[in-house]
């Protein structure tokens, strides 16, 4: 399973979202690949500060061949996960094209939905030579105890783009953990940051066999 997380807007915690979903799945004893295909390198970044032994590799490759190179992974990881870029361009095609799944992560603001129909229309391109594609908003950097998370939703479900039960909370914990190259599943196990990304994988993964059911 290949999944894309991809917003052209920047800022929206997709970085976080990658490297947090990777670990989950490395977790369960999966083999699991990072690619960061941003040209700032934010997951290359994350993997230098790490002091603790890797959870999974970790390689750059922000090019746009991206969908050519990937094949050859495949044999040798259950999950490839890449850090797309942080704007719609050549790049951020080659990455549609490699995945089976986009992630789109939003935070919730009426800016972030606006924003979001850049990578929606270059998804609904891909799908004409890939029929398989499928992609997902996830609400992400959500305040907690506000109505503002449910209020996006209903907005976004103008693309026509499944939302993703799971949101996850704009905690401090995040930013935290990537200064120190780990992950709240590690610094705090029984955390709400920890449970709302378990939550996520668990959601993905769910997506993951219905579709594959129904094949």
């Amino acid at each position: 399973m290949i999944l894309a997380f991809l917003n052209q807007k920047g800022g929206v915690g997709k970085t976080t979202l990658a490297v947090h979903v990777a670990a989950a799945l490395a977790r369960n004893g999966a083999r699991v690949l990072l690619i960061d295909a941003d040209p700032q390198g934010s997951a290359l970044d994350w993997a230098a500060c790490r002091t603790a032994d890797p959870l999974f590799p970790v390689i750059g490759f922000p090019k746009p061949k991206l969908h050519k190179e990937v094949p050859a992974h495949i044999p040798h990881y259950e999950y490839i996960i890449i850090d797309g870029p942080p704007r719609v361009n050549e790049l951020a095609r080659s990455a549609i094209m490699a995945a089976d799944w986009v992630v789109i992560p939003v935070q919730p603001s009426p800016y972030d939905v606006w924003a979001a129909k850049d990578i929606v229309d270059l998804i609904r391109e891909a799908t004409t030579y890939r029929e398989t594609l499928k992609s997902v908003f996830v609400i992400n950097r959500r305040i907690v105890n506000t109505a503002i998370g449910r209020d996006v939703a209903e907005a976004l479900a103008g693309y026509d783009i499944p939302v993703l039960a799971t949101h996850i909370g704009q905690r401090v914990a995040f930013a935290e953990s990537a200064a120190n190259g780990s992950t709240v599943l590690e610094d705090d196990p029984g955390s709400l940051a920890s449970k709302e990304i378990l939550a996520l994988a668990e959601e993905l993964l769910g997506r993951k066999t219905k579709q594959e059911a129904a094949t």
